[in-house]
């Protein structure tokens, strides 16, 4: 059994989960605990390149089926090099998308089988799952202003249109609902540091 913990943090574009992954950092670090922050796609050099790859605007030409292999390479790769030893070592590791990704954007956003997306996933995650995941609940439309406004330069997620992100979040609402026991549902509405509070409060019960 792993000695760490393993949390995951969810959302559509522009929910503020880099913010959020940050403070439960900081807060974790200061109580003494090992923590170790990576995010997907990427967190290895491997997983860096094929991010390259997903995020490039100028790939119009990618299909979401081609997205889930590489989602899954990236991932098959940061749950071996990364995530598993880490967890063994006794850190926590807090993760920046995992599988919920590829379901809510592929699967319901892209109307790729979400049943078939699970059979693969399961095979490049290895049967590791979360203890913890995260889902930072903002309307899509808000987020994806947000995340427009912010970026220095829009990637290929970004420049979907609000009908994709409207049903990747209804995606994610349905994934919730179906694993109530880990994935929480935040409301990213709030102040950062209310949310902050929520989601302390959450990785406390599992730690």
């Amino acid at each position: 059994m792993p000695k760490g913990k393993f949390i995951t943090f969810e959302g559509s574009e522009g929910c503020g989960k880099s913010t959020q992954i940050k403070l439960l950092s900081e807060a974790l670090i200061k109580q003494g605990r090992s923590v170790l922050t990576t995010r997907e796609p990427g967190g290895t050099d491997v997983g860096e390149k094929i991010r390259e790859i997903l995020m490039d605007p100028s790939h119009v030409e990618l299909t979401d089926l081609t997205e889930v292999f590489l989602y899954e390479a990236a991932r098959t790769q940061l749950v071996n090099e990364i995530i598993v030893p880490s967890l063994d070592s006794g850190h926590n590791v807090l993760c920046d998308r995992f599988s919920e990704s590829t379901l809510a954007y592929q699967g319901y956003g892209g109307k790729i089988s979400v049943e078939w997306i699970q059979k693969i996933d399961q095979m490049a995650r290895g049967g590791l799952s979360p203890d913890l995941t995260l889902f930072i609940d903002v309307d899509p439309e808000v987020g994806l202003k947000r995340a427009r406004a912010s970026a220095k330069e829009i990637d290929r997620l970004e420049e979907k249109d609000l009908e994709y992100h409207k049903r990747v979040y209804q995606g994610y609402l349905e994934l919730a609902k179906k694993n109530p026991d880990r994935i929480k549902v935040v409301d990213g509405s709030k102040g950062v540091q209310e949310v902050h509070k929520e989601i302390l409060d959450l990785v406390k019960r599992i730690l």
